[in-house]
This record gives structure tokens, C-alpha cells and sequence, in this order.
């Protein structure tokens, strides 16, 4: 094979020129998505998020169980406060979930322990 820019003989697997490097051979590789930057391999890997959100958010999941509830209110505010001084980072859909999750959990168990008091005394 020979060099569109200098002529010189190369040979059929090489990807450069071995005289001038000019690129024979594009690369069978395909482009890159945009690496960590990327939103979908933000919403995969916790990338560029803070800790208190990533914390918030799995305190959010598990705030079913009661004593996670209040944890995921109070780590979720501190992790939006966090984010709201550094803009630069992510995770404010994890720290806003564990605060929505944490405060729905307390009023389902207010709830159920008002429907446990309320037939327990009839």
C-alpha cells in the first residue's frame, strides 16, 4: 500500500505512514461516547457525585424500614446543601430522592400506627 501523502511503499497492516505518519487506514475502532462525561454513564456509575447524595439516595431506598427514614430526610438535606455550594457536581436526583423517600415513609408510618390505635381501641 502507498502513502496518499508522500508515496512511500507501507505495508497493508500498518496504520500509519512509516515515513511521514500521515494515517493510511482509519481506525476499526468506533468513536468514543464521550467517556465519563457522558449522561447515560452518569446515570449507570455515580460519576463527579457526592458521597451525601449516593448515601442519600440508598438511605431513600431503604427508609421503608423506619429507622432509615429519618437518616434519609436529614442526609438528603445536607446533601442538597452540599450541591447547592457546588454546582460543578451531580447526584441531585439521589439526594431530592432520599428526601421525598424519607419524609413518604414517615407519613405511611404515622399513618399506620393511627389506623393500629385507632381499631385497637373499639
Amino acid at each position: 500500500m502507498y502513502c496518499p501523502s508522500c508515496g512511500a511503499l507501507n505495508d497493508d497492516n500498518v496504520f500509519r505512514c512509516v515515513k511521514c505518519q500521515t494515517v493510511i487506514q482509519p481506525s476499526v475502532y468506533p468513536p468514543s461516547s464521550g467517556g465519563l462525561d457522558d449522561p447515560n454513564m452518569r446515570f449507570i456509575l455515580p460519576v463527579r457525585t457526592t458521597t451525601l447524595s449516593i448515601i442519600a439516595g440508598y438511605l431513600g431506598l431503604l427508609s421503608l424500614i423506619p429507622i432509615f427514614a429519618p437518616l434519609a430526610i436529614i442526609v438528603g438535606i445536607f446533601a442538597i446543601r452540599d450541591l447547592k455550594s457546588r454546582p460543578h457536581l451531580y447526584g441531585m436526583g439521589r439526594a431530592v430522592f432520599g428526601l421525598v423517600m424519607g419524609i413518604v415513609s414517615i407519613l405511611f408510618w404515622i399513618i399506620v400506627l393511627v389506623y393500629v390505635f385507632m381499631n385497637g381501641q373499639t
